[in-house]
């Protein structure tokens, strides 16, 4: 029988003694109420980078969806991608989100898998190849187009999705790209009108 690790038994302890009984009014005002961020962030899995660590969020300031390499999967509807799917739509149609950042980070190794062309296409590797699969077409364009330019220069297109071209078209909704360097903890995020990242 395998036990629960010790060391996530003690920080629990210590967020419920530090985070949870100050705050407890709070808490108790989220599970009654439900949840009303306002901003979505996709983000990557990496352990290194924790949205809400980087935006000082408090629960329920920030509705996250977290993946290898913070991908949005093609509008489809086949079954095969329906994980972020279901969380796009559901923080577009039901919670109601006025932003979605897309944030990828430095040294990301999805990123740099797909780049890589093999470094996820091991024999024991199930799902990591079909899922950075979707970055192939645009490395392969943006690496004949422009040999120099960064692996972080990859976009997700989110106006696939008809909930969000909708709502998108109302003004009622924003989408923004930002990029977090792990050793620096600089933050930039895209201007839309020059293609560039800028610091905040």
């Amino acid at each position: 029988m395998s036990y629960f690790p010790d060391q996530l038994a003690d920080r629990y302890r210590r967020f419920k003694l530090r985070n949870f009984i100050p705050h407890q009014d709070e808490y108790e005002r989220l599970a009654s109420h439900g949840q009303n961020p306002e901003v979505m962030v996709v983000s990557c899995c990496d352990s290194r980078v924790e949205p809400e660590a980087v935006f000082s969020a408090m629960p329920g300031e920030l509705f996250v969806v977290r993946n290898v390499a913070n991908l949005v999967p093609p509008y489809e509807t086949d079954g095969k991608y329906h994980g972020v799917s279901a969380a796009l739509e559901f923080a577009v149609l039901n919670i109601r989100v006025k932003h979605i950042v897309v944030m990828g980070h430095s040294g990301c190794g999805g990123v740099r898998a797909c780049i890589e062309h093999d470094a996820t296409r091991q024999t024991e590797a199930e799902f990591i190849a079909n899922w950075m699969s979707m970055l192939d077409a645009a490395r392969d364009r943006i690496i004949g187009e422009k040999p120099a330019q960064s692996p972080t220069d990859l976009r997700i297109n989110l106006e696939r999705f008809p909930c969000v071209q909708i709502l998108e078209g109302k003004g009622r909704l924003a989408l923004h790209g930002a990029y977090f360097d792990i050793s620096t903890g600089q933050l930039t995020v895209l201007n839309e009108a020059t293609g560039d990242f800028v610091p905040l």
